[in-house]
């Protein structure tokens, strides 16, 4: 298939030669683009044969722009997924049917995602099915410049394609809690700059699934009070999309997931605005402090676009 598939690892020696094996022989270019592992992340990209490029991490967006902005890419298409994740029999199959079939005036086209928590597959809670776009043409699609929640938008059309792609981390729930108690962090400080941004309209266009999901967060979840928000979340997840049918292993992902993250979400945001309030700093100052995040040098980098 002309296709290039593209990888960001961070330490993902538990994950990585499971990802590669679903995508053998099925892609034109295989690329992982590494932040520095300092397991054997690169020994394993090195064993199977995959172009390997190293990068400092500053985001997630930042990353993947940076390897579409500065190397080249012969491919047609492009794929993204997660070294945690791999592709199905079905999703497969559906690929190597080729993609000639696509119209010209389709940019992007979305996957179905399944998340896996403590080794189950939740189906239910608004969680299944997901599609998410990650296969787009090369040269009309580029990743959003957000710290947190970024999607792959395009210049076009956008279509689906049957078969799913699975995350499934067997990392432990103490990484788990780790990972998501920092996507809050950047999750808080991109609700906090997207305050100070202008608006640019554009004729991008992301998935359907996500390009709603942000018009709910903006126009309804974020003029509910602060905290009620998240119970309220949480119980229409549980509730009245079914969660519960997912059993004591979805009530926990549900409940961490649904509601102390957003919980998380919306204390840190408001922690972030009594910080800003209280001192003389400016705000990316406050976040470098804070959290170590430098926002200054992810701005240089998009004014350079």
């Amino acid at each position: 298939m002309d296709c290039t598939a593209l990888i960001l690892t961070y330490n993902e020696s538990k994950h990585l030669s499971r990802c590669l094996d679903s995508l053998s022989e099925l892609f034109s270019e295989v690329v992982v683009i590494d932040s520095f592992s300092t397991d054997n992340t690169t020994l394993i990209a090195k064993k199977y044969g995959v172009t390997l490029v190293q990068n400092e991490f500053i985001n997630q967006a930042q990353q993947l722009n940076w390897y579409l902005d500065n190397h080249k890419i012969d491919s047609e298409w492009i794929f993204r997924i997660d070294a945690d994740e791999v592709i199905t029999p079905e999703l497969r199959s559906n690929l190597e049917g080729g993609l000639d079939y696509i119209s010209n005036s389709v940019s992007g086209i979305t996957i179905n995602r399944r998340i896996y928590f403590l080794g189950k597959w939740i189906r239910h809670g608004g969680i299944y099915p997901i599609p998410v776009l990650r296969l787009w043409r090369n040269g009309r699609g580029y990743c959003e410049n957000r710290w947190m929640d970024e999607h792959i938008i395009v210049q076009g059309e956008v279509e689906h394609v049957s078969g799913d792609i699975s995350d499934i981390n067997l990392n432990n729930l103490s990484w788990w809690v780790d990972k998501h108690n920092n996507y809050a962090s950047r999750e808080a400080v991109e609700v906090v700059l997207s305050q100070t941004r202008e608006s640019k309209s554009n004729d991008m266009k992301m998935s359907a699934n996500a390009s709603r999901k942000r018009w709910i967060k903006r126009v309804v979840y974020s003029r509910i009070p602060l905290g009620i928000r998240a119970v309220l979340y949480f119980t229409y997840r549980y509730i009245f999309l079914a969660g519960f049918l997912d059993g004591s292993k979805g009530f926990a992902f549900h409940l961490f997931q649904g509601l102390w993250y957003r919980l998380l979400v919306d204390y840190k945001v408001l922690e972030l605005r009594l910080l800003v309030k209280s001192n003389n700093k400016d705000l990316r100052s406050i976040i470098l402090d804070e959290y170590g995040y430098d926002v200054s040098k992810f701005d240089a980098l998009n004014n350079k676009k």
